[in-house]
Parts: C-alpha cells; sequence; structure tokens
C-alpha cells in the first residue's frame, strides 16, 4: 500500500477517479467478479493456427492429449489464405465448435512502407497506411464474412473503428467479433477504454504488464482480455505459468494464450515439434489451474467472443 511519501501525483489521481479510472495500478489484486457474457472465467486459446493443415495438427495434438481449445487465431493474414483453405477452416471450426479469428492481411509489414523496416518505424506496428489499404483491410474482412468467418484480429484504431461502424450498420453482421491484437500496443487502462469503447469485443494488452497492471485494466473495461502465458522468442521468449491462476483470479473473463514460447516467431508456419511443445506447454497451463484455482469456471462454448464461425 502507498503512503503519503511516495503519493506522487495526488490531483491526478483525483481527476483519474473522476473520470471511472483507477488511481493507481491496483497491487491489492482485487478478486475480478467479471465474467463472459455466457458465464465462466477462462477459455484456452491457440494462436498461429494459420492454415487447414495446421488446424489439424493442432486439434488431433489436442484430442491426444485431452486438451480442450476454446478459440483458434490464424495470423498470417486472410489475403494469404486461399477461399477453399478459408472455408475448410471456417467448417472445421463449426463442426467442433472452436472460435475462429482471423487476422486482416494488408498491414504495414506487407506493405511497400520503408518506414515500417526501419528501427524508428517498428512502432507503427501493423498499422494502416492511407485510405487505399483501409479499403483493402475491409475488403479482407468482407470476403472472410462471406465464408462464414465472425471474428477478426485488427490492428489498426481507425480500421477497428470502421468495422463497428459497419457492425452497426449491419453491413457486416452485427455478431462479428473484433479482437484486438497484441501488435496495437494497448500497455494502461486508459488505451483500454479507448479502444473498447472503439469497438474492440476482446483486447490483447501488451504481453509484459504485471498483475498490479493487468489489475487496474481490468477495473477499466468490462469486455474479455486476452493475456499471453509465455511469449515468441521475438516478443521476449518468457513464460509465465504461475502467474496463470492469478491472470484468471484478478482479470477474468480471459482468454490464455498459450504455447508460443514454442517458436522463434509470432507469424509463421510451425513446425509439427513446434506444435507439439506448444501442446505441452498448454496442458501445463491447465496443470497449473487444476492445481492452484481448481474452481475456476471454463467459458461456455455458447459465448458471443469465441467468434464462433457461422455457416
Amino acid at each position: 500500500m502507498m503512503n503519503n511519501l511516495t503519493l506522487v501525483g495526488s490531483e491526478t489521481r483525483i481527476l483519474l477517479e473522476r473520470f471511472g479510472f483507477p488511481p493507481s495500478d491496483l497491487y491489492s489484486l482485487p478478486l475480478s467478479q467479471k465474467r463472459f457474457e455466457e458465464g465462466g472465467q477462462y477459455g484456452i486459446e491457440i494462436s498461429s493456427v494459420n492454415n487447414p493443415k495446421i488446424l489439424k495438427s493442432v486439434l488431433a495434438l489436442a484430442d491426444a492429449s485431452e486438451i480442450i481449445i476454446d478459440r483458434v487465431d490464424e495470423c498470417r493474414g486472410i489475403f494469404r489464405l486461399l477461399n477453399n483453405e478459408i472455408k475448410e477452416m471456417v467448417q472445421i471450426c463449426h463442426e467442433r465448435q472452436i472460435g475462429l479469428i482471423m487476422s486482416v492481411g494488408p498491414r504495414a509489414i506487407y506493405d511497400t512502407s520503408a518506414f515500417a523496416q526501419s528501427k524508428n518505424g517498428s512502432r507503427m506496428g501493423y498499422r494502416l497506411r492511407g485510405m487505399e489499404n483501409i479499403i483493402r483491410a475491409t475488403e479482407d474482412v468482407k470476403r472472410a464474412v462471406d465464408f462464414g468467418v465472425r471474428g477478426f484480429l485488427v490492428y489498426d484504431e481507425g480500421l477497428l473503428m470502421f468495422l463497428n461502424s459497419l457492425k452497426n450498420e449491419g453491413v457486416i453482421p452485427r455478431t462479428t467479433l473484433l479482437k484486438l491484437s497484441v501488435h496495437a500496443g494497448c500497455a494502461n487502462p486508459l488505451s483500454a477504454r479507448l479502444f473498447e469503447k472503439s469497438g474492440a469485443d476482446t483486447i490483447n494488452p501488451i504481453p509484459d504488464l504485471d498483475l498490479p497492471m493487468l489489475s487496474a485494466m481490468r477495473q477499466a473495461v468490462n469486455c474479455p482480455l486476452d493475456i499471453f502465458t509465455d511469449t515468441a522468442q521475438e516478443a521476449g521468449g518468457f513464460i509465465r505459468t504461475y502467474e496463470v491462476p492469478e491472470f484468471i483470479r484478478i482479470a477474468a473473463p480471459v482468454y490464455l494464450k498459450c504455447g508460443p514460447i514454442s517458436q522463434p516467431r509470432q507469424n509463421h508456419l510451425p513446425t509439427p515439434e513446434e506444435l507439439g511443445e506448444r501442446m505441452k506447454q498448454t496442458a501445463r497451463v491447465l496443470e497449473m489451474i487444476a492445481t492452484y484455482y481448481p474452481e475456476a469456471i471454463r467459458v461456455s462454448c455458447k459465448e458471443r467472443t469465441l467468434g464462433l464461425p457461422d455457416i
């Protein structure tokens, strides 16, 4: 607990509370009373499921280890997949009642931007340059919607706002899920509130926020938080397995993103060995929950924020 000697910015803290924000990171780690719309506190999410072959392999490994997966993310970009590949992934996830999140494809790393490839320019993340790329990204979403995809990984806050407007107008289905990517750089409760108001149905904060920071973010928003239990080497290569029960306690509802420590990069095509290690790490996360928070409630298979395909 802070005392008067460490209480820097007292007036600013009062202003933050007046506007409905926590006055500090929450070192008391209060238990989150928030839940998914259909009930439950946590779900298991697997990312880098970037084509039908990888999806089939992941599900086969999960079945062999008796692991239930609630949601998968495709991370390379819709525009890199053939029509039949998207349809196949939709069909598989529909049959298994697994959420399918597909990433909007045209973004800075695929663009002609020299700035995005520079050290300074890397700070722009995967945002979109100019109106033509906004249009192309929207076409990416509309194409996948036509095949039954209802969950999208969004990197650009402007595109997020526009897609949310299209949802509200019924141009794309109102059931469409908009998931804010970690690459948007959400790192504090105020930014999280801004993204939620702009249409984010789930938010992936940057992966190294400590527990008091996550606890404060939970106080500021109601939507689920997507939290990495470990990261790929290029994203820090750290493992937070022992914190998983606390993620659920203080930040519910959460989707736990498991196993990227198995690979060097986030958006590549995992090898069979990497996928095996990914499932092993996922199993370890579930063991931690069973040991230290066995009463935690799993997300319902009817949860809207899963992004279940619609065919």
